[in-house]
């Protein structure tokens, strides 16, 4: 089975070759090219789920001639669980690539977008089934080349240049903290290969220097506040469907990596858990808020992104107490809960980025203040991104409700009689996380009402008209994923099942007695199953009752002349809401946090002249911290450099001799 595994990875990774073909051979090759991704992931995914349920994990290893290296993929259930998502977002997105992203609009672009694409999912489809330090690194690194290449698609545009440079200097200062991390891992075996689960003491300090580096490097690519300052740039420029892959699946790969990182230790300290629970409640709300103030569609997503990440993180923080003070129940509910959102999360923000991505092509603008009654234009489009809304709203009967559900019932049990006080803290994240969702369905009901619903703000050249069928099919696909899981969760449990088996390996004796406990905790998903269901019921009821009453209404209305408005008529479009007017009063109680930069706008008088109203809200950490820092750092560089450099050898030499003066003194010493 991993043989067949490692021939879905080589197949993805090549794909995008043919898609390079000019000439009367374009069209073909773009088209061979989705199948083969196609192909690829419909293989890969059977082989992840059939070695995922095998009681033994299918293992492939060769021998290798790097040093320290060693070829070896493993599909456990761990891994089975990431791979998930990826698969199914991975042949999706080339799916929708193709009405989205077409070489005949697109030119020679598509074709590079297509091989980089590919390239980037046969990395992604690689990491979680790495077992060898060395190995891994090689996959992180050619996942981190190629989105940066996708990020420079658009590279005539400068705000492209910027967010792909950010991302590189990002995205190789966790690579350089991943090193650290895996030579320190291997600090004690000489060997890069992945230790199993739950056989290292975590009470040294060489664990919680290995953990600090973890968090760091992994966290730096997952997202998470305050280390997310790449990632509203990044996707926002990123073509949609590559804003898709990065944000449901590229983001997963440092969750994974902290998840397996943290499986390897025993006796873990309180102050794991309590650090990555702590990330976990600033990602998820200062997340949300952020999104809030947005009026940009695609950074407004790629915030909620940082919003979801801090759920996962809360889960798995929970888990992480759990284990620290022996309670089986906060272990596999906070795991599982973490472990499905990241499904969760890849399948309906994936759904959310192709809705955008329909209505930033049909409208060319990414401002959601210049969009307004799409709803007649695009229907399908707006009901599955509406779908999408409900769902990362954590809502029923959409899948996000079961995630977080889980999440809840966890941090709950925390609260035993006679609870340690770190254990019992971990309470205080519940109200974080219903606050979390209570900003969030405040930002969705902002951005389909004021995308969707009303009239339109602007008249674009081209009206806007329905998405192709190739955009529609993977939107359509995807929502039925998360109305499946949200109706019948209890099927993904046997898959939970393993991936909490593998990460808790020997320790699961501790935790849980044996297998069949660990499935009746996880098996506490029976209720939401009929929440969900009631939910699904009080949704048709309700919408029977509406149609009845409207076509009740249409049939005994009497055609009456309009009523005198004294000179008022109707509405105008500038009359309804905006996004910024929407959120005004949520963002104001943030302004602390949030920083907004508010020009003009103010009506001075009984007659006053024309105002405009421009709201921006800068990232806190990149454009308040990092660039003012950087700035100055390189003004007392400029400075330093013009009084050094004058231009004289005999001060040339000096500088010499004094260097020399002082490293043959640090050697004495």
């Amino acid at each position: 089975m991993a043989e067949f595994y490692l021939a879905a990875v080589c197949l993805i990774f090549c794909s995008g070759l043919p898609a390079l073909a000019w000439g009367r051979w374009a069209k073909r090759g773009e088209m061979l090219s989705v199948v083969l991704l196609l192909a690829g992931s419909a293989l890969g995914l059977v082989a992840a789920l059939a070695g995922a349920v095998q009681s033994s994990p299918p293992i492939l290893a060769w021998a290798w001639s790097i040093p320290g290296g060693n070829f070896c993929i493993e599909l456990d259930g761990l891994a089975a669980l990431f791979l998930l998502p990826a698969l199914v977002v991975l042949g999706l997105g080339g799916l929708y690539g193709l009405g989205y992203f077409s070489r005949a609009r697109h030119g020679a672009a598509a074709g590079r977008l297509r091989l980089f694409y590919g390239m980037l999912g046969g990395a992604i489809v690689l990491l979680p089934v790495c077992r060898n330090g060395i190995l891994f690194l090689m996959a992180w690194e050619v996942m981190a080349i190629c989105c940066f290449l996708l990020i420079l698609t658009e590279q005539e545009e400068e705000a492209a240049r910027r967010a792909a440079y950010v991302y590189l200097a990002a995205t190789h200062t966790c690579t350089l903290a991943l090193f650290a991390m895996f030579i320190l891992l291997a600090g004690n075996s000489g060997s890069f290969d992945f230790p199993q689960a739950a056989t290292l003491d975590g009470a040294t300090f060489q664990a919680g220097a290995v953990f600090l580096l973890a968090l760091f490097g992994f966290g730096l690519k997952a997202g998470a506040m305050p280390l997310h300052f790449w990632l509203p740039s990044a996707h926002a420029n990123a073509p949609s469907h590559v804003s898709a892959l990065m944000s449901g699946v590229m983001l997963k790969m440092g969750i994974y990596g902290l998840i397996r990182i943290t499986g390897f230790y025993a006796g873990l300290p309180a102050w794991w858990g309590g650090s990555i629970l702590a990330m976990g409640v600033v990602s998820a709300i200062m997340g949300v808020v952020f999104a809030l103030a947005q009026h940009d569609i695609k950074r407004l997503l790629a915030y909620h992104s940082v919003e979801n990440i801090g759920i996962i993180l809360i889960g798995l923080g929970g888990a992480l107490l759990g284990k620290t003070f022996h309670s089986p129940t906060l272990v596999v509910l906070g795991l599982a809960g973490a472990l499905l959102h990241v499904i969760n999360h890849g399948l309906f923000k994936s759904l959310l980025f192709f809705g955008a991505g329909s209505v930033i092509q049909a409208t060319g603008t990414r401002e959601i203040d210049r969009y307004g009654g799409l709803l007649r234009a695009m229907p399908y489009t707006a009901f599955f991104f509406l779908g999408g809304a409900v769902a990362i709203c954590g809502l029923p009967p959409l899948n996000g409700f079961v995630s977080e559900w889980l999440i809840y019932l966890g941090l709950l049990h925390s609260q035993v009689k006679g609870a340690p006080f770190p254990f019992s803290l971990a309470v205080l994240a519940v109200p974080a996380l219903a606050m979390t969702g209570a900003l969030a369905v405040a930002c969705f009901v902002k951005v389909f009402g004021v995308t969707f619903l009303g009239t339109a703000r602007s008249r674009f050249p081209v009206p806007p008209r329905e998405a192709s069928g190739s955009m529609l099919l993977p939107m359509a696909v995807l929502f039925l994923c998360c109305l499946a899981i949200g109706l019948a969760p209890w099927a993904i449990v046997p898959l939970l099942q393993q991936a909490v088996a593998a990460w808790l390996g020997s320790a699961l004796a501790s935790i849980a007695p044996d297998r069949a406990s660990a499935s009746m905790l996880i098996g506490s998903l029976a209720p939401v199953y009929w929440l969900s269901l009631c939910a699904v019921l009080l949704l048709a009821i309700s919408g029977g009752f509406f149609l009845w009453q409207k076509s009740f209404q249409e049939a005994s209305r009497e055609k009456r002349p309009a009523t005198w408005g004294c000179g008022y008529r109707e509405a105008t479009p500038r009359m309804q809401y905006t996004a910024v007017s929407f959120a005004e009063l949520l963002v104001s109680l943030f302004q602390w946090g949030l920083w907004s930069d508010v020009d003009g706008g103010r009506a001075i008088g009984f007659f006053p002249a024309l105002a405009n109203l421009s709201v921006r809200t800068p990232d806190l950490i990149l454009d308040r911290l990092i660039h003012p820092v950087c700035r100055g750092l390189s003004r007392t560089a400029f400075a330093i450099r013009a009084f050094v450099h004058q231009g004289w050898i005999g001060i040339y030499l000096l500088y010499t001799a004094l260097t020399l003066c002082l490293l043959l003194l640090w050697l004495r010493a």
